[in-house]
């Protein structure tokens, strides 16, 4: 075993009588011996059918307590984990699988009946205690072939999770990250966030990003602490949520602050509930809020906002706003990580001008699963993000020096949606961008320059938005939709994005 997966099964232990993870969609808490009878049903299935330290295996699900106990029975035999959005269309699901080679695939019930019939797969349903019919499909062929020996037991340099992270040219790069990666950056969680057993969390973030795998779901199992799982996040239950189960704190992003604050429904509980509601803090990133937020939200719900930075590519966090020194506008300080401004070639480190933030430390990738080698320099990694530090150590986070949308902590990248959509038959050019959006960040916008068609714009608004969901995750699809007659262009024909940005913030 590694020393991640020994703690996770200790941990198991310790709390065997306790009550540890609530899944919200069931109604129903699960104790440390139930979770850890449902390792070691799946550890026991997995051996069975041949699953060994390094297979793939690609997760779509929905948020759920199988979702934890399902990560460390794949861990315990070296499995890597690549978890994708349980919004994935099957036409992308179909993709992933075809372009790499994975063992099993774990889906819910409504792409199980679709993938059924499309895959040369062997399906398979396990019943658990936090699940009572979790389907599984077994690549026959790749296990089929394996030699009969047990293959080896993983160990802290091999990889634990696969996730993707979307590229400037639309093809998302692989993030691969080892349990010596995973296991620092949730020890760093820990400490930064003062977790403890006497810890309860509130998971609404999805559960294949980094945030909720790793700050939430494995920093809290670490610390011994509780967790309880939504299956998305509704202003209407948030604060019936955070009372009835003694949530001391949650991850956000700056767009739930935003719902929370304007939704009549959701200030109403809170009113009725605030007695016995004490949450210690709400932990937010991916953009940062507007200082009105900010001090609104906390002087309506008596809590603070640690804001903080941090990217897949670090196993989450990188910075964070101390608990009792926080300064708003700013991603806070260091955490378990240099992180430095790169100026002129030189990394500068406090009260610097505006440059790129490079990072590097002992949760930080040293390369992608497929290399990047122009994404690393002299150790640092290089974020692509612009920022600077002030006298006091704080980092600012002023932007992305790619073109790369971040709508509402979901990175969307443009030319991966343009390649999409522009296979529509009425389109002859579109650009994807991202617009200023109060709730979101940014708003992914599509910009269509249609052919010379008969079509009206309502009936083309129509057809793009069914072929955005049909093929399309749903934080991809445009929110926005605008028609020009041309782009501006440079001379050679280029088109112009911040010109055209300029533009339709003028309409």
């Amino acid at each position: 075993m590694t020393t991640l997966t020994k703690q996770l099964a200790e941990q198991l232990q310790i709390h065997k009588e306790d009550d540890l993870i609530k899944d919200l969609q069931l109604d129903q808490w699960f104790t440390g011996q139930q979770l850890a009878d449902d390792v070691a049903t799946l550890h026991d299935f997995f051996q069975e059918i041949g699953l060994m330290n390094q297979d793939l295996a690609l997760v779509c699900l929905d948020n759920s307590a199988v979702y934890p106990v399902l990560t460390q029975a794949f861990w315990q035999l070296g499995v890597v984990e690549h978890p994708v959005t349980a919004t994935t269309p099957i036409a992308q699901l179909l993709t992933e699988f075809n372009e790499h080679t994975y063992a099993v695939i774990v889906v819910k019930q409504e792409l199980a009946d679709q993938l059924t019939d499309q895959v040369p797969l062997q399906k398979q349903i396990v019943k658990l205690n936090t699940s009572q019919k979790l389907t599984i499909f077994i690549n026959t062929e790749l296990l089929s072939k394996r030699p009969n020996d047990t293959g080896t037991s993983p160990n802290e340099e091999d990889l634990g999770l696969i996730l993707n992270t979307s590229g400037t040219t639309g093809k998302p790069k692989r993030v691969g990250l080892t349990h010596r990666i995973l296991n620092n950056a949730a020890h760093h969680n820990i400490d930064s966030h003062k977790m403890t057993s006497a810890d309860t969390t509130l998971i609404t973030m999805p559960m294949f990003h980094i945030n909720a795998q790793v700050i939430s779901t494995l920093s809290t199992r670490l610390s011994g602490g509780k967790i309880v799982i939504a299956n998305k996040f509704s202003a209407s239950h948030f604060w019936q949520q955070i009372s009835e189960n003694h949530v001391t704190w949650t991850s956000v992003v700056p767009t739930i602050i935003s719902i929370l604050l304007i939704n009549d429904q959701a200030n109403h509980i809170y009113s009725e509930l605030k007695a016995h509601i004490h949450l210690r803090f709400v932990r937010s990133s991916s953009f940062a809020l507007p200082e009105s937020k900010f001090i609104a939200f906390q002087d309506r719900f008596h809590t603070k906002i640690l804001e903080g930075y941090g990217m897949t590519e670090t196993s989450s966090q990188s910075t964070l706003n101390p608990i009792n020194a926080q300064k708003i506008g700013s991603a806070g300080k260091p955490v378990g990580t240099d992180v430095a401004i790169l100026i002129d070639g030189k990394y500068e480190t406090r009260g610097t001008a505006i440059g790129e933030i490079v990072v590097r430390g002992d949760h930080v990738i040293s390369d992608y699963v497929d290399p990047q080698p122009n994404a690393f320099h002299d150790g640092w990694f290089l974020t692509g993000d612009l920022g600077y530090f002030d006298e006091d150590g704080y980092l600012f986070v002023k932007g992305r020096s790619k073109d790369m949308i971040n709508r509402g902590g979901e990175k969307v990248a443009p030319a991966g949606v343009q390649s999409i959509l522009s296979q529509l038959d009425f389109i002859e050019e579109i650009v994807i961008l991202g617009m200023p959006d109060d709730l979101y960040g940014e708003a992914v916008t599509a910009v269509v320059k249609p052919k010379n068609s008969l079509l009206d714009e309502a009936t083309m608004i129509a057809q793009l938005q069914d072929y955005a969901n049909e093929n399309l995750a749903k934080f991809e699809r445009p929110t926005q939709i605008y028609f020009v007659q041309d782009f501006p262009r440079n001379p050679t024909g280029k088109i112009l994005r911040p010109q055209l940005k300029k533009q339709l913030l003028s309409i």
